[in-house]
């Protein structure tokens, strides 16, 4: 039995996804400000300072704190709830706010508790709690890609993150390891132990273009992988946008941009 709002889902498309909740008479979806994409007639939306999970409980201080602690993480201090209002089944959809995939979290088969970057989350169903997990680990925080701070989503219903490129879920067994590029760590259930390993061998790390640390992730549990972190595709277009070769404008350097693409 859970006790967050149970929704059904359905995800739509393939490098540029949304997905669609329906939502039964008076349950609720939260999502991120900026999100929404459409939603049937019926539905009514309310700004909620922090997650909505304890709103109910908490004063006007709790809830700007638990709101305040999601600006650790690179959200809002608001979240937007999405309530069916009406009778039957009504639908909303959020939209992935770049090309790659959308990831479904059920926490109540997840041990209750996701770890994940800064700004992964999407959406959830009400009572599905964004708060913050701070790095156990010195190394961790500062070489780890994401900081001493990353987002943990709490409770036992569903909740959507969204990743960029392709998305691997592996399962770990107790005591295997996986090393990966620091930024291609989207989220790993609680039972995973995650460090940072320093790349040996100074041709390595002066030459071969993949910075000086690796994550060490050791199971058990489950980690999701993607294959193109948004850093990464940001650097590639502002080195492309800010790229001037000295030769541009003349007929060797037209040549040159021809072969290598550049035109």
């Amino acid at each position: 039995m859970r006790s967050n709002h149970e929704i059904d889902y359905r995800i739509y498309g393939e490098e540029l996804q949304f997905v669609e909740i329906e939502l039964d008479p008076n349950e609720t979806a939260i999502a991120e400000s900026g999100a929404f994409m459409m939603m049937d007639n019926g539905i009514e939306m309310n700004t909620l300072f922090g997650d909505g999970s304890q709103q109910q409980d908490t004063g006007f201080l709790g809830k700007l704190f638990s709101a305040g602690k999601r600006l650790l993480v690179g959200e809002s201090l608001f979240m937007t709830a999405f309530t069916n209002a009406g009778q039957g089944k009504k639908r909303v959809s959020f939209a992935a706010p770049y090309t790659g995939k959308i990831i479904v979290f059920d926490l109540q088969q997840l041990g209750g508790k996701i770890i994940a970057q800064k700004d992964a989350f999407l959406c959830a169903a009400k009572g599905v709690s964004i708060g913050i997990e701070f790095q156990k680990r010195l190394g961790t925080g500062i070489f780890g890609g994401e900081g001493f701070i990353m987002e943990k989503l709490e409770g036992d219903g569903l909740a959507f993150a969204h990743a960029g490129g392709y998305v691997v879920e592996r399962e770990l067994q107790a005591g295997e390891v996986l090393k990966v590029d620091t930024g291609c760590v989207v989220a790993y259930t609680a039972g995973i132990d995650f460090d940072i390993e320093f790349i040996r061998g100074i041709k390595n790390w002066m030459f071969g273009g993949e910075g000086l640390f690796f994550a060490k992730l050791q199971g058990p549990g489950k980690v999701w992988l993607q294959s193109l972190p948004i850093s990464r595709l940001a650097g590639r277009i502002m080195q492309y946008g800010t790229y001037n070769r000295k030769e541009e404008g003349s007929i060797l350097g037209g040549l040159g941009n021809l072969l290598d693409g550049k035109e």
